[in-house]
Order: structure tokens, then C-alpha cells, then sequence
């Protein structure tokens, strides 16, 4: 059995149909072992004494049709170390069940509400939990976003009371995936850190900003000061060493390769002359 003693959060948001966790823990690697979803299926968490049959077995019996309610039963019925577990579970409907084994150490416990569950072990204390919760429907944004508001919140209220080691966040959603060939819209983990939640808020913004999409009033266009701007950019690096803002033959190829390159293809487009403010803004800290 493994020991994992953490905070976390299954959620979905119904809307979007989006479904995920978000955890942390005094305990390496932690998004290896507690966090199960599946699109259009729903989320598991498993923790404690992590039964990790319970994510895989969890998924399919969630696929059949079952509640969250009836999946975390049927878990708990076939397993003699169940007073050891906790787990917590939304399903498609946004149904939600959550369990804490009388043998978790304390503070151990748990709250649930329509389309999430909450719970932890080794805790600080019951509000962290609560203070988890409340984040979550107070926060405003797409599920990612609530997911890491309530974990940040639960780390703030004490979180794992042995300390800090490890976060991940799992969302899943209908074809968010790279390119669009699978589910995983958003998945990181920091497996050993020494501010694990910090740092997987750096990792959820860098996501946004290479996999984002900016609304046409944020694209700025390649002309004057910005052409020049770029030019020198691609100057120190190597692409290109005119600078005359003029966005030119030259510029352009240039800019194409350079913008592959930074796996920035998605929010720039070198044939009709634009990128997006936010990468643009980026670039210009990074490189400049």
C-alpha cells in the first residue's frame, strides 16, 4: 500500500464538459497516483493508503453507467483495507460521493456537493477542506482555473500538516488534447519541489500560453516599431540580421522558422502578418 497523505479535489464543470482533480502532498510524485479522469466519464481521486485499482476500475465502472454514489461502493465492497482508503469520485452527471476509512490519520475527512468532492488526510484541520470548497464555487473561470483556485486555498489554510513535497492537476475534456486526438486538456505535475503549488501555477500559465487561444482584438499585427522589435529578436538568435521594420520576404520566412521553433505555430500567423498580444509580450521578456 502506498501512503499517500494529501488534499484534493475532483470536480466537473457540465457546461463545458470538462472533468478533473487537483492535489497535493507531502509525498513525491503525487499526480502518479491519485488522479484517474476520463472525458464524458468523470474523475478519481485516490489517496491514503492508495488503492490504485480504484482510479482504472473506477473509470470503467463509471463508463457502464454507475453513479458516483454506486462506483464508490462497489470499490469499497471488494476491498479489505477499505478503512485505510479514501477516495473521492464525480461522475458524468456531476453526481459526487466521497469516502474517509475510519484508519486515515487525522485529520482526515471530506466534503462533497454537486458536481465535486473534496477531502484530505494528515491535515491541518477541517478547514482546509472547507476553505477548498469554498474557493471552488466562489471562483469564477474555466475548470482548471477553480481547480487550482481550491487547491491554492487549501495549502493556504495548512494543508498537508507535515509540509510540502508534490501537486499535479488532471482535466480532461472531448478532444482538448494536442491537436485534438485525445482528452487531455490540461495535465502537469511538480513531483518534488520545495513550493510544489507555486510552481504548477507556472506550468497551468505556460500552458495558457503556448496552448491558448486569443480573441482577434489581442493579435497585434507585424509593422513598424513591432517588426523592428522582432528583427532584433531573430538578430540575436540567429534567424535574421536586417532591421528596417519592414515585414518583408525575409522577415517573414524568418519569423516562421523562429516562431516553430518557440512552438509558438498556434498563436502567430508569419503569412498574414500577426501574433498574439500575450506571446508577443512574452517573447519580448524572454528575448529581448
Amino acid at each position: 500500500m502506498i501512503n499517500v497523505s494529501t488534499f484534493s479535489i475532483a470536480a466537473c464543470d457540465l457546461n463545458s464538459q470538462a472533468w478533473g482533480i487537483a492535489v497535493a502532498s507531502k509525498f513525491p510524485a503525487v499526480g502518479a497516483v491519485v488522479p484517474w479522469a476520463r472525458a464524458r466519464v468523470g474523475a478519481v481521486a485516490t489517496q491514503a493508503n492508495a488503492n490504485t485499482t480504484y482510479g482504472s476500475r473506477g473509470l470503467e465502472m463509471l463508463s457502464s453507467g454507475l453513479s458516483a454514489d454506486e462506483t464508490l461502493a462497489k470499490l469499497l465492497s471488494h476491498d479489505r483495507e477499505r478503512e485505510h482508503r479514501q477516495a473521492g469520485l464525480v461522475d458524468a452527471k456531476g453526481g459526487s460521493a466521497s469516502f474517509t476509512g475510519k484508519l486515515c490519520r487525522e485529520w482526515a475527512g471530506g466534503l462533497t456537493g454537486p458536481g465535486y468532492a473534496i477531502q484530505g488526510n494528515i491535515l491541518a484541520g477541517p478547514e482546509v477542506v472547507r476553505k477548498m470548497e469554498h474557493a471552488f464555487l466562489e471562483s469564477h473561470g474555466e475548470l482548471p482555473d477553480r481547480l487550482f483556485a481550491a487547491l491554492d486555498a487549501g495549502s493556504r489554510a495548512g494543508g498537508d500538516r507535515r509540509g510540502r513535497q508534490s501537486a499535479a492537476i488532471l482535466v480532461v475534456k472531448p478532444k482538448a488534447g494536442y491537436g485534438g486526438h485525445n482528452d487531455r486538456w490540461m495535465d502537469y505535475r511538480v513531483d518534488d519541489h520545495l513550493n510544489p503549488i507555486a510552481r504548477l501555477e507556472e506550468l497551468i500559465e505556460l500552458h495558457r500560453l503556448y496552448f491558448g487561444k486569443s480573441p482577434k482584438s489581442e493579435r497585434v499585427m507585424l509593422e513598424g516599431k513591432v517588426v523592428k522589435d522582432i528583427q532584433n529578436i531573430m538578430k540575436g538568435l540567429g534567424y535574421y540580421t536586417p532591421i528596417h521594420g519592414e515585414y518583408d520576404d525575409a522577415t517573414r520566412e524568418a519569423f516562421r522558422a523562429f516562431i516553430g521553433n518557440e512552438n509558438f505555430e498556434e498563436r502567430a500567423d508569419p503569412d498574414k502578418g500577426w501574433i498574439d498580444g500575450p506571446v508577443l509580450e512574452y517573447l519580448m521578456k524572454k528575448l529581448k
